[in-house]
């Protein structure tokens, strides 16, 4: 099979197309003839040398979601069948023509779905589903705040939320961005190289906050939140070490928390899985959830895939298509 492989850690040049064998299936695996394959920062950041993949998982082929049909099945699968199209989760090796992954972490594809937006969906829900809903605990009329709302994980959040009946603000970093935002459900969003977020949200109270920014927004998330508020991290992109007052913590009873869903075990994965699938599939099938695909790459441009990424000029999802 085609694949990409990441030579050594580096800029996007360093990623290249070769010849592997295509993998065989486990018995709780599938095996997945592969149509489309999300791109995502942790894809960027182990091209980097700086997001090793998990044990077991394919060490040098990129890629955390894919979507295609089943090509075949290991001995102890029962759901699935050969010809069933599925998007899926996997730990690593989607930039591919084929790949496996766990039965646990596939879902069917959406009936009003191709695979392109197929495969933009598993990183991203899952990630938002665990962090703003199992572990974030937000509730239909509380105000939630998304930082980077533009992005994959942004406008998933932003229409999930709102979906739940919760009141959505959220920043990113330019005008057409915050339209963006704004149009998916958030009724306010801050365009934050003209605007300070924290002045801009400190009366209206918030009570959950999805941050992927890290160190840099620590501060003024922590003054930004009411009383009883909550703080989740699932990424960082400049620095992850920050100071902070504890004494405001303390006084306003705020829970901090964080998160990162590559490293955690099938069973849980699994079970996140089906969660998903009973909880925001509906949402999708009837089209309050609706799928936002910024461009799409070959498979052999994954390169310019990630240069784009890294560019941080796009609005919404992209991805390979194989």
């Amino acid at each position: 099979m085609n694949c990409i492989i990441i030579t050594k850690p580096g800029g996007p040049d360093v990623l290249q197309l070769q010849e592997r064998p295509i993998p065989i299936p486990s018995a709780n695996e599938v095996l997945i003839k592969v149509k489309a394959a999300g791109v995502n920062r942790p894809d960027v950041s182990q091209r980097a040398g700086n997001y090793p993949p998990p044990a077991g998982a394919p060490q040098d082929i990129p890629g955390l979601e894919v979507a295609g049909t089943i090509h075949a099945v290991g001995e102890n699968v029962s759901r699935w069948k050969k010809g069933d199209r599925v998007c899926a989760l996997l730990a690593g090796g989607g930039y591919a023509e084929y790949a496996t992954t766990d039965h646990g972490l596939c879902l069917p594809i959406p009936k009003n779905l191709d695979e392109v937006q197929a495969a933009s969906l598993p990183e991203t829900v899952f990630t938002v589903w665990h962090n703003v809903f199992q572990r974030g605990h937000l509730m239909a009329g509380e105000n939630f705040l998304v930082h980077g709302g533009s992005s994959g994980i942004g406008i998933t959040a932003i229409q999930l939320a709102r979906a739940m009946g919760a009141k959505v603000f959220a920043t990113a970093g330019s005008d057409e961005k915050c339209q963006t935002c704004i149009q998916l459900g958030a009724v306010e969003c801050i365009n934050y190289k003209e605007k300070d977020f924290e002045q801009s949200f400190s009366q209206v109270g918030i009570d959950l906050i999805l941050d992927m920014i890290g160190a840099e927004y620590f501060s003024k998330n922590i003054n930004v939140l009411k009383e009883e508020g909550r703080l989740v991290f699932i990424s960082w992109q400049k620095r992850s070490h920050a100071e902070f007052d504890i004494r405001t913590i303390a006084r306003k009873r705020l829970t901090i928390t964080g998160s990162m869903l590559r490293s955690r075990d099938i069973s849980f994965k699994s079970n996140l899985a089906r969660e998903v699938e009973k909880k925001v599939w509906p949402l999708i099938e009837s089209g309050r959830f609706k799928t936002k695909i910024y461009k799409k790459f070959p498979l052999a441009d994954a390169a310019s895939a990630h240069a784009l990424m890294e560019s941080s000029k796009h609005i919404g999802k992209i991805v390979l298509e194989i």
